[in-house]
């Protein structure tokens, strides 16, 4: 069975960081492209970052130059790291694994990150 648990949400102001992390089942893990979606309240849910099993990565605009993504192969862990984040970057936060680049067949279950002005 395939698990993506996430950690890391919580409450900063503007211009904070934050790091959230994604713990994967090893089976995926070395195998699949890994990315992190958001569904911000009344809107869609939206592709934030992905990166392949050989470490391409790929950013929506409104996030370029904040936020990084990484994976630790050794730990089966696929982290996000937003810097100057923004009100308008809070929402639900969610892992996933599969095909690049949407890498979106499976999902964790949600970590909520909320920026405050």
């Amino acid at each position: 069975q395939v698990q993506l648990v996430e950690s890391g949400g919580g409450l900063v102001q503007a211009g904070g960081s934050l790091r959230l992390s994604c713990a994967a089942s090893g089976t995926i893990f070395s195998t699949k492209a890994m990315g992190w979606y958001r569904q911000a309240p009344g809107k869609q849910r939206e592709l934030v970052a992905a990166i392949s099993s050989g470490a391409t990565t790929a950013y929506a605009d409104s996030v370029k130059g904040r936020f990084t993504i990484s994976r630790d192969h050794a730990k089966n862990t696929v982290f996000l790291q937003m810097n100057s984040l923004k009100p308008e970057d809070t929402a639900v936060y969610y892992c996933t694994a599969g095909t690049w680049m949407r890498a979106n067949d499976y999902w964790g279950q949600g970590t909520q990150v909320t920026v405050s002005s």
